[in-house]
């Protein structure tokens, strides 16, 4: 993705083109949640649809047409992915219909990613566990195959209860933060459950009447899913508690302008990390961009979401991963450890390395 290609639409006086500048700059920036890049495509596409010469409908039956003549020809290069379903975000940010209710919640899901998942709106009913960079690999416990409806029924009318009136705009800061992370932490889907969380919460806050269309989704949507994450994890043993800190500086930001640093480095449970590595966390997310090419830094992420800094693994384990060839395998671990973001790990086999 070009830097900020979108930055100067959402200063733009013209409410349409500001929208809608908006809602793509947030659609593009979300798909960083599960490592994923766009497209020169896809910014050329967006940019004659903010400029009014294509629709939202002819803009993705673009994406269509060029991914039917330009196949990936790599299974693991999801970048046709991050842009239909970044053109789907745009144009569903962009309606002014919407209803608070599990079926529209579920409704995003399958709008997004009919064609890309086959559960696409429909209810997982197996359970799942996913390792955290933030939680040093460890997983937040997500809600139980057998509940998951009824929970996410319970969710939306314990909101549809609750009354904002009187309430100081720090308590409704703190609500939200309670009320999207709980909305997330069901997990209700196989995959894609933060980018239709993240749509279904941006569409629910203008109800509320908040104007939301700032960048603060497209530059930090690692911080929103990490934030959300430590919402919803203890480990009280070790002095970990569940806290939403995190995602009400980034609510802050977000509705209320307000200029809160967010470093994902800050919200690392290890205690253990020292101030250089925690200064390297960010620098190193940062430098993937640079250093790799997009199909092969989102190679990288997928790698270190699944590993975390201390996981052991090798080439076996990474083929699963990614579902690479043994041989191109080998290759990313080798260029992985010439650029300094694995170190070969002895006593544990040939061939095996963990994160820095």
């Amino acid at each position: 993705m070009k830097k900020d290609p979108f930055k100067e639409y959402i200063k733009e006086s013209d409410p349409d083109k500001r929208d809608k500048g908006y809602a793509w700059l947030t659609a593009i920036g979300l798909q960083a949640v599960d490592g994923l890049k766009t497209s020169d495509y896809l910014i050329d596409t967006a940019t004659r649809n903010i400029e009014g010469e294509i629709s939202f409908d002819e803009a993705n039956s673009l994406l269509r047409s060029y991914y039917a003549e330009n196949p990936a020809s790599d299974a693991s290069d999801r970048t046709e992915e991050a842009d239909i379903v970044s053109a789907r975000i745009a144009a569903i940010l962009s309606e002014k219909a919407f209803s608070f209710s599990p079926g529209e919640y579920i409704s995003i899901h399958r709008r997004l990613f009919e064609g890309i998942y086959s559960y696409a709106g429909r209810i997982r009913d197996y359970n799942i566990t996913k390792r955290e960079w933030v939680l040093d690999g460890a997983t937040v416990l997500y809600g139980s195959a057998t509940e998951l409806f009824a929970t996410l029924e319970y969710d939306f009318s314990a909101e549809r209860a609750f009354s904002y009136q009187g309430l100081s705009m720090d308590e409704i800061i703190h609500h939200l933060a309670v009320f999207v992370s709980r909305l997330w932490q069901i997990h209700i889907f196989g995959e894609g459950n933060t980018r239709t969380t993240a749509v279904f919460f941006i569409k629910y806050l203008r109800t509320l009447g908040f104007d939301v269309t700032n960048d603060i989704f497209a530059e930090n949507a690692w911080y929103f899913r990490n934030a959300l994450v430590r919402a919803n994890y203890n480990d009280l043993i070790n002095d970990v508690h569940e806290t939403t800190a995190y995602l009400e500086l980034f609510l802050r930001n977000l509705l209320l302008n307000e200029q809160h640093p967010l470093h994902n480095r800050e919200m690392h449970i290890s205690g253990i990390l020292s101030s250089a590595e925690k200064a390297n966390i960010d620098d190193q997310k940062a430098n993937i961009d640079e250093m790799f090419t997009p199909k092969t830094a989102a190679h990288v992420r997928k790698l270190k979401e699944a590993f975390g800094r201390h996981t052991v693994f090798g080439r076996s384990d990474a083929q699963k991963v990614l579902g690479l060839k043994p041989t191109r395998s080998s290759e990313l671990l080798r260029d992985m450890e010439v650029k300094g973001f694995i170190v070969p790990v002895s006593g544990q086999g040939k061939g095996k390395y963990r994160f820095l």
